[in-house]
This record gives C-alpha cells, sequence and structure tokens, in this order.
C-alpha cells in the first residue's frame, strides 16, 4: 500500500505491471484508484514471463468486475523485450520483486523508460542492500545461514532458498541500480531511492520528463 501511495496515480492512469504474477500490485492499484480517486477508468497491463504465473493472476481476477469492465488484461512477455507495446503507452511502470531475475536490468529499464508517457514514472520494488555494517553482517550470516536451512525444512527445497538468497547479493546496490535507472534517462529525486527495514527492500522510482 505503501508503494502504491507512493506512486500516487492520477484518476485514468494507465499502468504496466511487469513480472505481475499473482497480482498483487494490479489489485492494490486498482483498489487505491478505487477507494482515493472515485475512479473507474483507470487500468493494468498485467505481464509476466512465466505462464503459469500469469495464469495465477487470471484466476485470480476472473470473476471481478475489473475484468468484467476491461480495465485488467494479460501478456506473457519479456521485460527486457516489451514486443507489442507501443513508445509512450503507459502513465505508470511497476516491478516487484522481479528486475534481479532478468538478465539484464538495464535493457528493462530502458524499456520501461520507452512504453512510459512523458511525465510518467518508473517504480521497481525489490531486495536490496543492508548498508548499517553491523546491520548488514547479521543480515548476511541469516540469508545465508538460516534461510536456507529453514527452506529445506519447510518446502524441503533449499535450492530455490539459496538462489533468493545468491540473486538478491548479485542485484546492483542501491546507488548502483539508480544510476542505471538515470543512465536510461529517467529523472531521480534525491538519492533516487527509499529503505525499506533498513535497506532489505528498495522502491526506486524515476520520472520521465
Amino acid at each position: 500500500d505503501h508503494f502504491i501511495r507512493k506512486m500516487a496515480p492520477q484518476p485514468g492512469a494507465k499502468l504496466l505491471d511487469v513480472a505481475g504474477g499473482t497480482g498483487d500490485i494490479t489489485q492494490r492499484f486498482l483498489e487505491y484508484q478505487d477507494r482515493v480517486n472515485g475512479d473507474s477508468t483507470s487500468s493494468v497491463h498485467m505481464l509476466d514471463i512465466n505462464p503459469e504465473m500469469l495464469a495465477e493472476g487470471e484466476r485470480r481476477f476472473a470473476d471481478s468486475e475489473w475484468v468484467r469492465d476491461g480495465r485488467i488484461s494479460f501478456t506473457v512477455g519479456n521485460a527486457e523485450h516489451l514486443e507489442g507495446l507501443s513508445d509512450e503507452t503507459f502513465d505508470a511502470y511497476s516491478i516487484a520483486f522481479g528486475i534481479r531475475n532478468c538478465t539484464r536490468p538495464e535493457q528493462v529499464v530502458r524499456e520501461a523508460y520507452r512504453v512510459l508517457k512523458p511525465g510518467g514514472r518508473f517504480m521497481c520494488l525489490e531486495f536490496s542492500r543492508v548498508e548499517n555494517p553491523v546491520l548488514a553482517a547479521v543480515y548476511d550470516f541469516h540469508s545465508f545461514n538460516v534461510i536456507p536451512r529453514l527452506g529445506e525444512a519447510i518446502a524441503g527445497d533449499r535450492a530455490s532458498y539459496e538462489y533468493l538468497v545468491e540473486s538478491i547479493r548479485k542485484f546492483p546496490p542501491q546507488n548502483e541500480f539508480a544510476q542505471i535507472i538515470r543512465d536510461a534517462g529517467f529523472t531521480t529525486v534525491g538519492k533516487g531511492y527509499e529503505n525499506l527495514t533498513f535497506g532489505t527492500v528498495a522502491i526506486h522510482t524515476g520520472y520521465k520528463f
């Protein structure tokens, strides 16, 4: 909800929800528009590279008024190559916990810039780096030693949890990713990101002017 409030979409806004998966961001966006803006014209285009994940979103919204009113559409697609999406189409672009799984995050951001209208906003929610050295040491120990063991004990799947930890570690730290956003053409305010929970997660924002 903080993510959507920070986005502050206007009535009639068109959102591209990339790595939309099960539709959490889509639901929060449309609920915000309905409740805060009294808006029934805004829409979301959900895109995910994984057909099974996208199918979960389709099932989630199958009986919703949003689908019946044509306010949600679904596309299987690659964030690095947004084929079929025209330049300057969307007012906002969101990607939550998805960009670290992309091979070329810089290309993802460039494509986001292309499909956003002038005045549009890029927003990324992603696991990040704890910047306090003492807390970072504790967090790293927990990540590399505790999380995989919990995954093995609870889900019988140590490998997936090890991948999660490694993918977080390989993703650029906050200041480097903020520079990638600026290099794609976006304008950032201040540092360009907001740390949540000491930096375990960060919200990155870029404006297309």
